[in-house]
């Protein structure tokens, strides 16, 4: 356990280095190919209640994804986390995202006191579009190692057992790795897009 530990420590600070090192442009790039994939791939446009991760400047990006997700009328969840866990939480317009608060990852989230939605209370989602640092072809995933999404996927296959809850990564081209260490507690992911 403590060698996947180990492993894992590493290989996130390869990856955070190679991303550090991607100009401006690359991301742009490369998010907008990823981008375009995602849009028209079946699991997306057949989802109806979606959960997408707002990006950080080193992430692909999602804007343009989350636009499409209003302009489509799709049901809009995004991540809330506070210190133990992560709500998928309902947002009802660009406009509206626009005027959240940031966090100190600079992220928009909405306040502790802003009672919204939940997914996992009122329906499940078809679809958690899911950040990471690193992944395989096959749906190993490397997060930031706080265990958010691996906790919030297992909670909703076991709120939902009958759902077809799907999961797609996204990810640059440098963030694709040969293998990544795997604890019980990891989750895999149905699709990976890449450029």
């Amino acid at each position: 356990m403590e060698l996947v530990k180990i492993a894992k420590t590493n290989l996130r600070n390869n990856l955070k280095k190679k991303l550090s090192q991607m100009t401006a442009s690359e991301i742009a790039e490369q998010s907008k190919i990823i981008t375009n994939k995602i849009l028209s791939h079946p699991v997306y446009t057949r989802s109806n209640r979606v959960s997408i991760y707002l990006s950080m400047d080193s992430e692909v990006q999602t804007n343009s994804i989350v636009e499409n997700i209003f302009d489509s009328e799709k049901i809009c969840f995004i991540p809330k986390y506070n210190k133990s866990e992560m709500l998928m939480v309902n947002i009802k317009s660009i406009d509206e995202l626009n005027s959240l608060p940031k966090t100190s990852w600079n992220i928009s989230q909405p306040a502790d006191d802003d009672v919204r939605e939940d997914a996992l209370t009122t329906g499940g989602l078809d679809l958690i579009i899911v950040p990471g640092l690193g992944f395989t072809m096959d749906g190993k995933r490397l997060g930031r190692g706080k265990g958010y999404y691996d906790r919030c996927i297992t909670e909703y296959k076991k709120k939902y057992p009958f759902s077809n809850l799907k999961t797609i990564g996204l990810a640059f081209s440098e963030q694709i790795c040969d293998d990544i260490p795997m604890s019980q507690e990891d989750s895999l992911i149905d699709y990976l897009i890449c450029p």
